[in-house]
């Protein structure tokens, strides 16, 4: 167990849905930390996130929320800053020189703009049986557009900052893994894949729960 961890300490709660990426890359946070926590299931097909003993938790509504002996966190990448702060402060997952803690940002916010509107976008209409239209298909296609633009990103790295995993890997995974459960096929993407593969092989990696995978769009 993580040494930073007081030993008198309850696991940490973790309210999570298991087909969320947002809550997969909190819960390989944890993992890759060596953090105890206890997982408590969120049915949002059910709107249990918008019970009022959950909204008292994140008054918006949504998973991921840790609570770590008393300490509320709610938003993915929050989490994921909190979590290494907290138990990882001697670690490279959250770099501290101007450019390298930049370019975390900047992978962070990519992961609300391009790939919440992409991959994560297309694949979640699918998985709730949205079909193939008009706006399933703009998800798809600003995917395509930023999977190419990755692969000029990351020519030449490792992973998204440099040489070494970082909390924009792990904040990036899921939903570009796990593009192809909404019809964006990888196959055009050989860097991208060989990151995919890369983090998949980190210690303490844990996989996401898969769904049916469609044809690719």
């Amino acid at each position: 167990m993580n040494p930073d961890f007081p030993a008198n300490a309850a696991p940490i709660k973790f309210y999570r849905h298991p087909l969320s990426g947002h809550c997969h890359r909190v819960e390989m946070m944890l993992s890759i930390l060596d953090l105890p926590y206890e997982l408590i299931e969120v049915d949002l097909l059910k709107g249990a996130h918008k019970a009022p003993e959950f909204l008292e938790l994140n008054l918006f509504g949504q998973v991921p929320v840790i609570d770590d002996n008393g300490t509320l966190i709610a938003d993915s990448n929050a989490i994921l800053v909190y979590l290494v702060q907290s138990y990882g402060a001697e670690t490279d997952w959250l770099p501290t020189t101007p450019k390298d803690a930049a370019e975390v940002q900047r992978w962070l916010s990519l992961t609300v703009s391009h790939v919440a509107t992409g991959p994560s976008r297309a694949r979640w209409r699918t998985l709730i049986g949205a079909g193939d239209t008009p706006e399933t298909e703009a998800a798809r296609e600003v995917s395509h557009d930023f999977l190419s633009q990755m692969e000029g990103l990351i020519a030449g790295r490792d992973y998204l900052v440099g040489d070494r995993p970082t909390i924009a890997d792990v904040a990036s995974y899921a939903y570009i893994a796990h593009a192809p459960e909404g019809g964006v096929s990888l196959d055009c993407y050989p860097l991208v894949r060989a990151w995919i593969e890369r983090v998949a092989a980190l210690p303490g990696f844990v996989p996401m729960v898969a769904s049916s995978v469609p044809e690719p769009a």
